[in-house]
């Protein structure tokens, strides 16, 4: 079967389900993206691999597998999403140390955190992207279907922080000065709040 690689194209959040998410990848060579339900842990630590300038003040557990991993020489040379199963996603890291390879058993979303730590690869199976894969239109039209085409894939919900500070935090955020938002930034992480962290960082790009 043909690998296909797939790059990161974001984070959606479900405009129909409060705190749903989904990790869109999407097909380098195509049009196709393939939208994975994931965590709430987990979105919080492939936001912040993805957004540079967020440092946390200690490592999150993959930051310590990344670190835990490079003291003996372990590299994660890609991952592969190999297996779809009752809309669950199977994916295995492929490992190196000292010229010896290894393959890992990995939840996708764990497996693509480390991915992005490592500067990895990410590959699946054609028959798994023409199973699951969808395209997502350019026109505001059609963009409100793909939208509601993801918000179908969000079947397993889990919160991302309180229903209310949520639906309140546009409004809380829009009140401040660019200058106050990178101090508040500064603060969220310095206090290892990521949550508040990523909805100021959101704020900021939108300025």
């Amino acid at each position: 079967m043909s690998l296909v690689k797939l790059s990161i194209k974001g984070i959606s959040y479900s405009q129909t389900q409060n705190g749903a998410y989904a990790l869109i990848l999407n097909e380098v060579d195509g049009e196709r993206k393939l939208p994975i339900v994931i965590g709430a842990f987990e979105a919080q630590s492939i936001a912040i691999a993805l957004e540079k300038e967020i440092k946390p003040p200690r490592p999150l557990t993959h930051d310590l597998f990344k670190n835990f991993a490079e003291r003996f020489d372990i590299v994660v040379k890609q991952v592969i999403i190999h297996k779809l199963v009752d809309g669950v996603f199977y994916s295995s890291l492929i490992c190196e140390r000292d010229k010896i390879e290894e393959i890992i058993d990995a939840r996708t979303s764990d497996a693509i955190a480390l991915a992005l730590r490592f500067n990895a690869p990410i590959f699946t199976y054609k028959n798994i992207l023409d199973k699951a894969g969808i395209y997502l239109k350019s026109n505001s039209a059609e963009t409100d279907q793909g939208s509601q085409e993801i918000d179908d894939v969000l079947s397993n919900p889990e919160t991302f922080g309180h229903e209310e500070e949520t639906n309140q935090s546009g409004n809380l955020y829009t009140k401040h000065s660019l200058q106050e938002l990178n101090e508040l930034l500064d603060k969220a992480v310095a206090q290892e709040d990521y949550e508040k962290a990523a909805k100021i960082r959101d704020e900021i790009s939108k300025r």
